[in-house]
């Protein structure tokens, strides 16, 4: 249920208007990894930048961003026994990095010479964009965990402790 959930808020929040790299994906992804079961973990992401991106528009790299996605899924995996503020934290930023070198990666060899110039140029020009997703994802993985932990809390005494009180593993 949660994991539906989750595929329909991230599709619908892709679908609205956003700063370029601000949007709750690689949080979705986190938490996914961190809280669902193993074998739906890269299915959350990837449907959400499946269908949303058929709807925006493919491009030439498509493949790795929804790659990367698929990755930082699996980081958050690493978040199951260790869901601190701090361990979130850094999941964030680093899913930040996870997601600007494969998806720029993709840019470069789609986009840019082949050289170790056309390299160093396509990572310095994306550089804006490395900031704004850093922004978007301790933002939205902070509301996202944060407000999960919450309804954790107050649904454990009632008829709702069974959808929220996922396993873990």
């Amino acid at each position: 249920m949660i994991a539906y959930l989750l595929i329909i808020a991230g599709f619908m929040m892709r679908l609205l208007p956003h700063a370029p790299n601000v949007a709750p994906v690689a949080a979705i992804a986190l938490f996914s990894g961190a809280y669902l079961n193993k074998r739906v973990v890269p299915w959350v992401p990837l449907v959400i930048m499946v269908i949303s991106d058929l709807i925006i528009g493919l491009h030439d790299v498509v493949l790795y961003t929804w790659g990367a996605f698929i990755v930082i899924g699996y980081m958050g995996m690493r978040l199951r026994e260790r869901r601190t503020p701090a361990g979130i934290f850094t999941a964030a930023v680093f899913s930040s990095l996870v997601f600007f070198v494969i998806s720029n990666f993709g840019v470069w060899l789609a986009w840019y010479p082949h050289t170790g110039g056309g390299f160093v140029a396509c990572y310095v020009r994306a550089l804006p964009f490395l900031r704004s997703t850093l922004i978007g994802n301790i933002l939205f993985v902070f509301a996202l965990f944060g407000a999960y932990e919450l309804a954790r809390k107050l649904a454990v005494r009632t008829r709702f402790r069974n959808v929220l009180l996922v396993n873990s593993h």
